[in-house]
């Protein structure tokens, strides 16, 4: 029996070890993928020890966009087109994502991120902005209009984070904490996760094109990012949503109906607990709304910012 055993164990770590060898990817220098996702209007800009990408187009009042996990400014490509022809638009890639790239302190919390975007936003000299945020994205950017409401004129959150749910954590985030795996996948990340991943948080599968998931992917292999990934899912949660009810900012809530890893039951809860918001919810459509339904997002955010309708 023992022997069975071990003869399990050893073809188990043969699997492993060729599936280790099949996948592995090294990590790939920031400067080979300037070339493909930096491109015209991307800046630079040195904060907190980071070499911060950002766009800023557009003129007027700014409105500033916030990315959530495992993503990029590049979520919001529709916006920033609709959007600048009426507003200053301003987005980057928050630490450990994009080409920005891991921050040296390893500090991911949520406070460590909304100071992030405060210094970012006073190195560009933005005093007052509109801000909307996906999911990490959202919880930054209520966080930030909680901590600085001075700085804050209007708030939109697409299926924003920071309210607990007793749902499981999406399996991206087991693996990254599951002991002797997170060691594997910080070099062996096959494309096919980032394929499923994106297929947890669209509800139609039909518009993941081999260009985003290659897109995700490429960035997610950005020299440090998948180090940053594996320190980040061991940040402890710290729950700041007894206070969300003290912010006053007007808030437009969108949340995609069928939103596979925040439910949106959630949606409701930061309707309730903001007195000055309103909620649309979108049949058909999961986690990215802005991404799935780009056009229809863009317009309601611009009618939202311009009239408050």
């Amino acid at each position: 029996m023992l022997k069975k055993i071990l003869y399990v164990l050893l073809a188990l770590i043969l699997v492993l070890i060729g599936a280790f060898a099949f996948t592995y990817r090294g990590d790939v220098p920031v400067d080979k993928l300037k070339a493909k996702y930096a491109n015209n209007p991307s800046k630079f800009i040195k904060v907190k020890g980071l070499q911060v990408h950002y766009r800023d187009e557009g003129e007027g009042f700014p409105v500033v966009l916030v990315h959530g996990t495992g993503a990029s400014l590049h979520t919001w490509e529709v916006w920033t087109k609709q959007l600048s022809k009426h507003f200053r638009v301003i987005r980057f890639d928050l630490p450990a994502y994009g080409l920005t790239g891991p921050d040296p302190k390893h500090d991911y919390r949520i406070s460590a991120y909304v100071d992030f975007v405060k210094q970012f936003l006073d190195k560009i000299d933005v005093k007052k902005c509109h801000i909307a945020g996906n999911s990490l994205g959202g919880n930054i950017s209520w966080q930030f209009a909680l901590s600085y409401p001075e700085k804050v004129d209007k708030m939109i959150l697409v299926d924003a984070s920071g309210i607990p749910t007793n749902k499981k954590s999406p399996w991206v985030f087991r693996l990254a904490k599951t002991p002797v795996l997170n060691k594997v996948v910080r070099y062996a990340t096959p494309r096919f996760f980032f394929r499923n991943n994106l297929k947890q948080v669209y509800s139609d599968d039909s518009k993941i094109t081999e260009e985003l998931v290659d897109q995700y992917y490429n960035l997610m292999l950005r020299e440090g990012n998948r180090e940053a990934f594996l320190y980040r899912a061991r940040v402890k949660y710290q729950d700041k949503s007894p206070e969300i009810k003290n912010i006053k900012n007007k808030t437009l809530i969108m949340w995609g109906k069928d939103d596979a890893w925040i439910p949106v039951k959630l949606a409701y809860e930061f309707q309730k607990r903001l007195s000055n918001s309103q909620l649309i919810v979108y049949p058909n459509v999961g986690h990215v709304p802005m991404e799935e339904i780009p056009n229809k997002t863009a317009e309601d955010a611009l009618k939202f910012l311009k009239d408050g309708s």
